[in-house]
Order: C-alpha cells, then structure tokens, then sequence
C-alpha cells in the first residue's frame, strides 16, 4: 500500500508539470516501461522484457539489471522516434535503485532528458 501511496503523490506532481511521462514497472520475472502523454490517455512509446526485439538482445535472465538497461535502451529509442525527448520519469513508487536506475540511467543515455 505504502508504493502504491508514493506512486499515487509523484504523479499528482508530474499532471501538474503538464508533461509527457515515462512510467516503469517491475515484477520479479520482468520490467514494463511506457511513455505516455502528460494526461495519461496515449501511450507513445512502450518496451518490457516481453517485447520479441528485447528477448533477442537478452544474453541471460527478464529480471536482471542487464535485462533493464535494454528495456531502457529500447524505451528511448522508440521514444525519440515518435519525436518525444524530454520525459518526466515516474518509478511508480519503486525505490531509484538497482533495475529501476539501470532502466533510467539507459534511457538517459539514448536520447531521453529527465
């Protein structure tokens, strides 16, 4: 509940910037990462560890940091493509750390700004 709590706080500030989202989601098996639009109604961009793209570039585990960077990677690829560079990063809650930061720390290196 307390995740669910901090999710909940963090989006309330990004619908106030007015801009567009990128929002991760982890489970022990995998990683989900969607851009949306600022009002959470159009998804631009999505990559998750089941993606057919990402299973091919994975040497080993879905749910390891290795796996994570090349949903992030994959996220901003697609993301730049469809003309979105400058995100706001929404964790859902999640802790910054491990997965979480590989994800983002790969999307910051391939074209995403936040």
């Amino acid at each position: 509940m307390s995740r669910l709590r901090r999710a909940s706080r963090a989006r309330a500030k990004i619908r106030e910037l007015d801009v567009y989202r990128l929002t991760v989601h982890r489970t022990p098996r995998h990683i989900y990462a969607q851009v949306m639009n600022s009002d959470s109604t159009k998804v631009i961009a999505s990559a998750s560890t089941l993606d057919a793209e990402v299973k091919k570039a994975l040497t080993s585990s879905t749910g390891n940091i290795s796996a994570a960077e090349v949903v992030g990677k994959t996220i901003a690829e697609r993301a730049v493509k469809q003309g979105v560079s400058s995100v706001a990063f929404d964790r859902s809650g999640f802790r910054y750390h491990g997965r979480v930061k590989a994800l983002a720390d790969a999307a910051r290196e391939n074209g995403l700004q936040f």
